[in-house]
């Protein structure tokens, strides 16, 4: 199976999550969902930088599985991530983000932006707050 992301804990407290550019299906996808929910397994505050830059367009059906998750994991992320960055340069995915915050809204404060730096600074900014 070939991994529809990365999820690299390596720079904690910032989360890494790489799209790296293989269509989504039901296997890789909830594997990323699994990894990242993994992620919180220290139960300390972090942030997570999702890189967007290769991401493939996932399906209405895999849409609605990442809501439910943010959903089914709200207490979690308000518990413990202080942010999520999202670097989208690409607009069909970044509407793609804006669907499924409208089929369950991002339960923690983000940013959406073009280039890593941003996304970075911005999470180690919201880091630097607590």
């Amino acid at each position: 199976m070939n991994q529809y992301a990365t999820v690299s804990t390596t720079d904690f407290p910032i989360i890494n999550v790489t799209f790296t550019g293989e269509p989504a299906n039901d296997e890789n996808f909830l594997l990323y969902l699994r990894e990242v929910k993994n992620s919180y397994d220290r139960q300390s505050k972090l942030a997570i930088l999702f890189d967007a830059t290769k991401a493939v367009f996932p399906g209405m059906a895999l849409q609605k599985m990442q809501a439910q998750w943010l959903k089914d994991n709200t207490a979690m992320m308000q518990n413990y991530c202080v942010g999520t960055a999202y670097v989208i340069p690409n607009v069909v995915i970044r509407n793609v983000l804006k669907a499924i915050f409208l089929l369950q809204p991002q339960p923690v404060p983000y940013l959406v932006c073009d280039d890593k730096a941003t996304a970075l600074a911005w999470a180690q900014n919201q880091l630097n707050t607590l």
